[in-house]
């Protein structure tokens, strides 16, 4: 049985559906997809500037400990990656889009994690959430390697719980908070600057990727 807040979702939904059709908008097709390619600060900031994507939150899955602190996840010890989960509208982006511009920001072959981050909780990994995907996916990968080349080490991985970072990590990369960085106090937005330009991630994925790279400025 619907509680009154479901009720009031579902009607809330229905109403926007309606308008969408008298106005002859399509409606929105909400649709998401949970991908890890390294540091979940930087698969955000990617991700959040694509058209038709409304919302990325940082976090963890893979593994088998529930609620992991971010701490827990990078000392290695509970399986699980930084992933981020994607939410986007299907009718301005497909999935097999957002899985093509993935593959196109990360080093993809790369088993050992993704440029200066280290160890399994770094590695990549697409986690299909559904047949669909699954298949989507692996149709991705296998373009994407008749393309390069070379054989592609990311994984597509069945569905896996999500548990989303700590606040602190959200939306990291236009964060104003003042941190304690190697070169002294920067805000968020800075420190994250620092460390992408530091960890080389662009570079590589142009070396990699040529003009196909579509996140690297």
């Amino acid at each position: 049985m619907m509680n009154g807040f479901a009720k009031t979702k579902y009607a809330a939904l229905g109403a926007a559906a309606l308008l969408a059709t008298a106005l002859g908008a399509p409606a929105a097709k909400a649709e998401t997809a949970l991908v890890a390619g390294g540091c979940f600060w930087c698969v955000e900031a990617d991700f959040e500037k694509v058209k038709g994507v409304s919302e990325v939150v940082s976090g963890f899955a893979g593994g088998d400990v529930a609620n992991p602190t971010y701490k827990q996840v990078t000392g290695g010890d509970t399986g699980h990656l930084e992933v981020a989960q994607i939410e986007f509208d299907e009718s301005q982006v497909s999935y097999a889009q957002i899985i093509d511009l993935f593959l196109r920001s990360i080093d993809p072959f790369d088993a050992g994690g993704q440029f200066c981050d280290r160890g399994e909780s770094y590695s990549t990994a697409i986690f299909a959430l559904n047949d669909r995907q699954a298949r989507i996916a692996q149709e991705r990968v296998a373009a994407a390697e008749a393309e390069l080349g070379r054989k592609i080490v990311t994984p597509v991985r069945g569905a896996a719980e999500f548990y989303p970072a700590e606040d602190y990590h959200q939306d990291y990369y236009k964060g104003d908070d003042l941190v304690l960085t190697r070169r002294g106090p920067k805000s968020k937005a800075n420190a994250y600057d620092f460390y992408r330009d530091a960890c080389r991630r662009d570079e590589r994925v142009r070396d990699i990727w040529g003009n196909d790279a579509p996140f690297t400025g």
